[in-house]
């Protein structure tokens, strides 16, 4: 790889979010098989092959375990999540943002993680559990977070075994075979390749769960 690929987040993970401007394309998933230079060879989740290119100045990050516990009323998150009757949404997975991208992908989307999934990226207002607990996430079962989207406030069910990741900045190194990535094409993929300016690769083997 070479030192043209920026290894920093700040802007690159708007990706998993949706931009606040303009929603980019759905995300492919999948896992690396090779990598040779700037370009590297992915097996889909679908199991379809593709050859991925990382556009100039193309930017990586780690996605990293986190834990429920590190949410907190004010923390900047994003959730796949698939709305429920009476307009709750099930969390199907959890981000919590570094205090520096916070802003990034403010709003409601579309999303592609499972059938009528959404994307909501924004604030968290209030925390409550199962248990009663309000304002923290102590104690056992789901958690129901309200999250300012900027629209609105959404109200989003947690259970307590969802995955949730945050962020750290990546280097053109984390591109080995056998790393799980995410990363939005910059186009349409054409005889079974495409070019990327964004990637996210979980860190020691971890799947991006968004």
């Amino acid at each position: 790889m070479t030192k043209t690929i920026r290894t920093v987040i700040t802007g690159s993970m708007i990706l998993f979010g949706g931009a606040a401007v303009a929603a980019p394309a759905l995300p492919i998933r999948g896992t690396i098989d090779t990598v040779q230079g700037r370009t590297f060879s992915v097996t889909e989740t679908s199991g379809t092959k593709i050859t991925v290119t990382l556009a100039p100045h193309a930017s990586i990050a780690e996605v990293v375990p986190s834990t429920l516990a590190a949410v907190k009323p004010g923390s900047y998150v994003g959730t796949a999540a698939v709305k429920q009757m009476g307009g709750t949404y099930r969390a199907m997975e959890l981000q919590i943002f570094p205090e520096k991208m916070r802003g990034i992908g403010l709003g409601t989307r579309q999303w592609n993680l499972a059938p009528h999934s959404t994307m909501t990226n924004g604030t968290v207002g209030g925390i409550a559990n199962t248990s009663g607990t309000v304002g923290t996430v102590s104690g056992s079962g789901d958690l129901t977070l309200t999250v300012n989207d900027g629209s609105g406030t959404k109200t989003v069910l947690v259970p307590q075994d969802v995955p949730v990741v945050t962020y750290a900045p990546g280097h053109a190194t984390d591109l080995q075979p056998g790393a799980h990535v995410i990363f939005f094409p910059s186009g349409a993929v054409t005889n079974g390749a495409v070019t990327t300016n964004r990637v996210g690769v979980g860190k020691d083997g971890l799947t991006p769960p968004m």
